[in-house]
């Protein structure tokens, strides 16, 4: 059943649903980086909901901006761009048409302002790695729309990638692998994670790729691969598999850190929540999270 939560809050539980669960190489309610932990992630959740309700009614770019000023009001570093500029054109369409539909209209009617609006956004929040590009650089002013310069970006950056292709990645491939699975009976954690898995394993992270290099994204994707073809969660072969992948994306001060994919999954988890994929409220007990499969995710 479709959800009755504004399009905010469900920004907000999605990006919670996204930290707890425990995928590999990222921060979860177990694991922290030195330099950024498992509160940041839910003090950014609480700060977006607000500035994401206003996305329809204010537009984009705005939408964009004061979640990152939110967000940097009570994180230090930077938690959440990437789902911030996913979240807001998501929660930006419609109650009344599907995300399908609709998110292509959103982006279609995104403007010169937007862009201005979501350069600045970025520049606030000082993403690591980003670079420069040799057309419509963050560091200068735009003169294309935002939609038009995220395209400029696609084929190096997943996140740009869905602003080009209405959020294929996010409605084609990722909400139906976390859909197959609820549907199949795993429990909501393990679900996410494998689609997580499914989405590393057909696209090389681009933060990695930006960090590391192109060769050490592949490689990501590769194993993460591997893990799924080994029979994760069910074989020991893919749960040992998953162990020495967590470890090797953690190894190097976290460069190998899939924040991107990451962040597609939290745009995956607003999409299930919206349309009743995950349901809400949400059912008592740990069966409902883990259940008997707990131990045998990693």
């Amino acid at each position: 059943m479709k959800s009755t939560l504004s399009p905010g809050k469900l920004a907000q539980i999605a990006c919670i649903l996204e930290a707890t669960a425990r995928k590999p190489g990222n921060v979860h309610r177990f694991l922290d980086f030195d330099d950024l932990d498992y509160l940041d992630f839910v003090l950014s959740a609480a700060a977006v909901a607000d500035p994401l309700d206003r996305a329809r009614t204010e537009g984009v770019g705005a939408s964009v901006l004061a979640a990152v000023e939110a967000t940097k009001r009570v994180v230090a570093t930077n938690s959440n761009l990437g789902m911030i500029l996913l979240l807001a054109p998501l929660t930006a369409v419609p109650p009344e048409q599907g995300l399908g539909e609709g998110v292509g209209r959103v982006l279609d009617a995104t403007t010169v302002d937007d862009a201005r609006l979501v350069y600045r956004a970025i520049r606030l929040a000082n993403p690591g790695g980003l670079g420069e590009a040799v057309e419509q650089d963050v560091a200068d002013e735009p003169t294309i729309t935002l939609r038009e310069a995220m395209t400029l970006a696609a084929d190096r950056d997943l996140i740009a990638r869905q602003y080009a292709d209405d959020f294929a990645e996010v409605l084609d491939e990722g909400l139906p692998a976390l859909r197959r699975r609820i549907e199949d009976g795993q429990p909501l954690e393990t679900a996410i994670i494998g689609a997580f898995l499914d989405m590393l394993s057909r696209h090389p992270d681009s933060l990695i790729a930006r960090k590391a290099g192109r060769e050490r994204a592949a490689e990501a994707s590769r194993r993460a691969g591997e893990v799924l073809a080994a029979g994760w969660p069910d074989e020991a072969v893919g749960r040992s598999l998953l162990r020495v992948l967590d470890a090797t994306l953690r190894s190097d001060g976290h460069r190998l850190n899939p924040g991107a994919t990451a962040d597609l999954t939290a745009a995956v988890l607003f999409a299930a929540l919206r349309d009743g994929t995950i349901e809400l409220p949400r059912p008592t007990g740990p069966t409902g999270w883990s259940g008997d499969r707990d131990r045998r995710l990693t």
